[in-house]
């Protein structure tokens, strides 16, 4: 018998599910949702990977791991913008935005392992290499001549999709910029895609060269449902910790994913078992073909996030509940009578740094540009 021959990651990510006939070997669609599903991925491509698919219950149409990775006929709504948090007004150089004075953003890729549904960027993700970097040379004379910048987050896309010896490169020269005192990587392979990590020694290995004692690299990754915290992602990020990376985690709060209070709580005490740090629940971003059916209004992300952190202890309640607006991260603090509070951690203009204030609570309310300051 001829010996079955192993993929390598790369020729994995070739077999992802990308065509409605594809999708059907593993889920029923009608006709008609065929019609308007075709209309959805030519506008906004679909590609999941194999792996993933495997944790959908085929039999439940209203499965949360269907919802972030499946087409839905909901994304033919177009309410909303490509452009939520103003990246556009933030570029320096193609690929390179520098909104805030201590951190440098790298879209180093527009394709992911996965084009999940939620994405904020599927005005690029893709689609379009536009607003990808070309030249990292030009990237990294920029670092190096801003002296304030201490730390760059490499993303996309997803920055592991990129070949390890890109990644190493990326890593070989910004570690030799003096005044960073750590480079992140922002990827979500871990959870749509381990065998990315799992297959590759070589990634983990150049992890192991470049995380010192003195200056660390850092992941952020993106569980936003208990049960894509498998056997396989939760090695994944094992293998990474392992190699000195320092795991932290940004959920997005998505309307039937993970909405309840319950699941919320049982995500982050979960993560915090398998060694990753509860860092950012995200407000939904009011993306068009994604605002409609995903965003939860401030006011009941706030209560579902409120009655989570009820039922969480320690590390697994530290996380904050922000939303990433042009102006900068502003932080959900609290509902008070008929108000609603807020406070910059992160601020485009820096008379707003730290800044707390208030509006009139509107129940209805999905971004902070539907409230009116008081």
């Amino acid at each position: 018998m001829e010996a079955s021959v192993k993929l390598n990651w790369q020729d994995e990510l070739n077999n992802n599910v990308t065509t409605l006939d594809e999708l059907k070997e593993y889920l029923d669609l009608d006709a008609e949702q065929e019609v308007k599903l075709q209309k959805v991925i030519d506008a906004h491509p679909m590609s999941i990977p194999r792996y993933y698919l495997s944790l959908i219950d085929p039999n439940d149409p209203n499965d949360p791991i269907r919802k972030m990775a499946v087409p839905s006929e909901e994304e033919l709504d177009l309410e909303g913008s490509y452009d939520t948090s103003g990246e556009k007004q933030n570029t320096k150089l193609p690929g390179l935005q520098h909104k805030y004075a201590n951190t440098v953003l790298l879209l180093s890729a527009n394709i992911c392992s996965m084009y999940c549904r939620h994405c904020f960027r599927k005005r690029l993700v893709g689609l379009s290499n536009d607003e990808v970097m070309g030249r990292f040379h030009e990237a990294y004379d920029y670092i190096a001549a801003h002296s304030e910048v201490n730390n760059v987050l490499i993303s996309g896309g997803d920055a592991f999709f990129l070949p390890t010896q890109v990644l190493g490169k990326f890593l070989a020269e910004l570690t030799e910029i003096p005044h960073l005192d750590y480079i992140r990587f922002g990827s979500r392979m871990a959870v749509t895609f381990p065998n990315r990590i799992l297959h590759d020694p070589e990634l983990l290995e150049m992890f192991k060269a470049y995380s010192k004692k003195n200056r660390r690299i850092y992941l952020h990754t993106q569980f936003n449902h208990p049960r894509e915290i498998t056997k396989e992602s939760t090695e994944a990020i094992d293998m990474i910790i392992r190699s000195g990376v320092i795991v932290n985690n940004q959920t997005v709060l998505l309307r039937g994913v993970n909405d309840t209070a319950e699941t919320l709580a049982n995500l982050q005490k979960n993560l915090v078992r398998i060694g990753v740090n509860p860092y950012y629940v995200f407000q939904c971003r009011p993306v068009k073909r994604v605002k409609s059916h995903f965003q939860v209004s401030i006011a009941e992300g706030y209560r579902i996030v409120a009655k989570a952190r009820g039922m969480l202890d320690g590390i697994s309640k530290r996380f904050r509940y922000v939303m990433s607006h042009e102006k900068g991260k502003v932080e959900i603090l609290g509902i008070l009578n008929n108000e609603i509070f807020f406070k910059h951690q992160q601020a485009r203009d820096p008379q707003d740094a730290s800044r707390f204030f208030k509006c009139r609570l509107d129940e209805t309310a999905g971004w902070l540009d539907e409230l009116e300051e008081i």
